[in-house]
């Protein structure tokens, strides 16, 4: 089987999915002062988010590029929901390094700073990535040449 046969639209839907079950579960946890827990969720969820960037690169090079077929506002509409999820999804990178860092080290006070602006824009990526796929996939897919 080739690559371009897999599934990659679905399988990345499905990590962004998981990543945002994970970024909520941590947030919850964080809140509880459960931190042992916090710490594993959210290294389980940097790991299905590098998993999820493995998986998208992979399938763009097998697969090729999609296009949108939504007309009007849901053009308009999905075209900035795109444009702001890939330009955060390229920001949120050395956000998440910086955040992740500090924690591992013990600089926990630098780590709840950098957090309070990685959490909202990590949430906004993973969610608008599932977005972003059903909208490009479900809603509205491509059937033309």
């Amino acid at each position: 089987m080739s690559l371009s046969a897999l599934p990659f639209p679905e399988i990345n839907a499905c990590l962004n999915g998981t990543a945002t079950v994970g970024l909520t579960t941590g947030f919850i946890l964080i809140k509880q002062k459960r931190i042992a827990a916090h710490r594993a969720v959210m290294l389980a969820t940097f790991f299905v988010s590098v998993v999820f960037l493995i998986s998208y690169v992979t399938g763009k090079f097998a697969r090729g590029l999609t296009y949108f077929d939504g007309q009007g506002f849901w053009r308009w509409f999905y075209f900035t929901l795109l444009t702001t999820h890939t330009i955060l999804a390229i920001v949120i990178v050395p956000l998440i390094l910086t955040t992740l860092s500090l924690a591992l080290r013990g600089n926990y006070d630098r780590h709840r700073a950098w957090a309070k602006w990685t959490f909202p824009l990590w949430y906004y990526v993973s969610v608008t990535g599932v977005l972003v796929y059903f909208m490009l996939f479900q809603w509205f897919p491509h059937h033309g040449g």
